[in-house]
């Protein structure tokens, strides 16, 4: 069984991708095959529903992606919502990569007033693709980071739930 970590911030100090090398670090304690996958690696186009699909970085990324049984998706919210690399990468990847598989959310924003904003996201997932999606989301504020590492206690917990959890759903699921 095999899952991916996906960082989606493009920016080099990302809260978010501090809380996806938790999980992944995690993971990696759970004796799975686990792969990190940080989107600044991938210059993806932006998804025209046309030849964005045939793109290098979209045939790279798909192919990375769709061995994987279960995925964890770190996201920063931008605006009250997940950002658009996330968005973009289910878009241009699609039921080759998501359908049927099992996807976690930890997400990374400034304030406490968007905890919501994933289930845009999660919706589609599980109406178009047809995903279990764990519904116990990590969300985490500025102030559980302190420099470069995770130091609210609560949100470490919460990260090692949710890697103990993709791995029992995913098995359940077989």
């Amino acid at each position: 069984m095999s899952f991916v970590v996906i960082s989606c911030s493009l920016n080099p100090d990302s809260n978010s991708r501090r809380l996806a090398s938790v999980v992944f670090k995690n993971l990696e304690g759970l004796d799975v095959d686990v792969e990190f996958v940080d989107m600044r690696d991938f210059k993806l186009p932006l998804c025209d529903g046309d030849a964005s699909y045939e793109d290098d970085a979209v045939v790279r990324i798909t192919k990375k992606l769709e061995k994987a049984r279960g995925y964890i998706i770190a996201i920063p919210v931008y605006n009250f919502d997940a950002n658009a690399v996330a968005k973009n990468l289910v878009e241009l990847t699609g039921s080759k990569v998501w359908e049927d598989k099992v996807v976690g959310f930890v997400c990374a924003a400034g304030g406490r007033s968007s905890y919501m904003s994933i289930m845009g996201l999660a919706n589609s997932l599980m109406l178009d693709f047809r995903c279990f999606v764990i519904p116990k989301f990590v969300y985490a504020t500025d102030d559980a980071f302190r420099g470069d590492e995770v130091s609210d206690s609560k949100v470490k917990e919460r990260l090692k739930e949710l890697s103990e959890d993709i791995v029992r759903v995913t098995n359940a699921l077989k």
